[in-house]
């Protein structure tokens, strides 16, 4: 996620955003994520997509058994751990900016044991930038929780997405459709990869989305 700078704000809705910490319960698992708004803004805090995409991996529709998933965008770090937790044998990469990763490290060692850490490693992830450094096609599980909304990295998201994803990679993308332009995201998408919604929390309204890379086309 971008670093946004905080903003007072007395919308009722938004001010459990601002609460220092948030509490959730996921595959039998009582996680407590430290949430600092007032520093680090939408980076640091858990949105309702990240909360119904852990509702949704809990369904049992994702098998990953000792398999690879990397999560972009993490901020707090929610569904990345809930990833690891519901998906036994998974090992799993948190990414986000360089600005979020003490913040997103401190969430993960409060959230898991010390002997399944090796499992969860935090990573710097900048979309578009360095992606030598992750080998590609090299991941299983592709996740992203509230990562569509500034038209400015779709670009560089979908590069980061092309050079992640094989062929039988599945990407999970959790989104409140608040805009136009991230009809145009989801546009997008769907001229590199088969996009379908799998699932829809009304109450919440966050779509998730999954997407697999089409084949490439070959001139005849």
């Amino acid at each position: 996620m971008a670093l946004v700078p905080y903003v007072e704000n007395s919308i009722p809705a938004l001010s459990k955003l601002q609460n220092s910490s948030a509490q959730f319960r996921f595959a039998n698992h009582d996680l407590r994520l430290a949430q600092d708004w007032k520093n680090l803004g939408v980076a640091a805090v858990v949105w309702d997509a990240a909360v119904v995409m852990c509702m949704y991996l809990e369904l049992g529709k994702v098998e990953l058994h000792g398999k690879l998933a990397i999560e972009l965008g993490a901020g707090t770090g929610l569904v990345g751990i809930a990833t690891f937790l519901i998906l036994p044998g998974a090992e799993v990469t948190i990414t986000d900016r360089e600005p979020a990763l003490d913040f997103l490290s401190a969430n993960v060692k409060a959230n898991l044991p010390t002997d399944c850490q090796r499992s969860v490693v935090v990573s710097e992830l900048t979309w578009g930038k360095g992606l030598e450094r992750y080998p590609p096609s090299r991941f299983d599980l592709v996740l992203g929780a509230d990562i569509v909304y500034l038209e400015d990295t779709f670009v560089p998201l979908l590069q980061t997405l092309e050079h992640l994803c094989s062929d039988t990679t599945v990407v999970l993308l959790a989104c409140k459709i608040r805009y136009e332009r991230d009809r145009n995201f989801l546009s997008m998408l769907k001229l590199r990869f088969k996009v379908e919604e799998v699932y829809y929390e009304k109450q919440r309204d966050i779509h998730v989305y999954k997407a697999c890379k089409l084949p490439r086309r070959r001139d005849l």
